[in-house]
């Protein structure tokens, strides 16, 4: 059988859908080099932009705002972790039990739901319980949506160890817990790891959620950027989107490394 590859116009589709992805990105790059402050003309290689990233006029808000987003994306993805760990564990390891399907429905179900619904959503519910928006808001809203993605790398990884190291665990005297922490927890800290790179990065990422309900005065590195485009790009912008780039390609490469498929448990 053939490969879909071999298909006609398959691979000049995937060129084209790669392009449309990553050629915008390619500019945003390019031009935070660019020693002019036009965004279309080049005008010689320079860095200049990164340094006013750190010392220019806007060097304290946008330090601000990205110390809330590195805050908040480090509490939620621990706190994440935590539960997408303790749900696949149940999931996995858990046996059969009832409402099993419903209950992995709701753990990926921010997965499924358009973004903007889920935003418009947790305001509401902030709103109804008579809930200030502010850097609270935005945690526990980071908390719930990175679930699903630090869940996901985790019962992937459960999912690849067998049951015999636990038996044999228990065989040898072993409690539940020593079992757990001395033979289960170290075979899935890949998974772990891997899930707390991922919601980490989501959460640094996020804008529409975050613009819901973030409050007046609150801002995070993806919101002020925005903030500061409605007002014309610059590039020092352009600068900082590039940082936040290559910090998502390093920790999505890093949770792919030690997540791979493929990837096998130790016999």
């Amino acid at each position: 059988m053939k490969g879909v590859r071999h298909y006609p116009g398959f691979l000049s589709l995937t060129l084209l859908c790669l392009f449309i992805l990553y050629a915008p990105l390619a500019v945003v790059t390019v031009y935070s080099f660019n020693a002019s402050t036009s965004i279309t003309q080049w005008g010689g290689f320079s860095l200049k932009w990164y340094a006013e990233v750190f010392t220019g006029v806007e060097a304290a808000r946008f330090g601000q705002a990205a110390w809330n987003s590195i805050t908040i994306a480090l509490m939620a993805a621990t706190a994440a972790t935590i539960i997408a760990t303790a749900a696949a564990l149940a999931m996995v390891k858990g046996g059969r039990f009832r409402a099993k399907s419903a209950s992995f429905a709701l753990i990926n179900l921010p997965l499924m739901v358009p973004e903007i619904v889920l935003a418009v959503a947790t305001l509401i519910f902030f709103s109804t319980i008579g809930v200030k928006t502010g850097y609270g808001t935005i945690l526990i809203a980071h908390i719930t949506f990175c679930i699903p993605f630090a869940y996901l790398p985790v019962s992937a990884r459960l999912e690849g160890i067998e049951g015999h190291y636990e038996q044999a665990a228990r065989d040898l005297y072993a409690t539940r817990w020593q079992a757990f922490r001395l033979i289960l927890l170290p075979l899935m800290a890949p998974g772990v790891i891997s899930g707390w790179l991922l919601a980490f990065i989501i959460s640094l990422d996020d804008f529409i959620i975050t613009n819901f309900v973030k409050g007046a005065g609150m801002e995070t590195l993806p919101t002020a950027i925005f903030g500061s485009v409605k007002q014309g790009i610059k590039p020092n912008i352009m600068a900082i989107s590039t940082l936040m780039l290559a910090v998502s390609v390093l920790f999505v490469t890093l949770a792919y490394v030690l997540n791979r498929p493929g990837r096998k448990s130790p016999t």
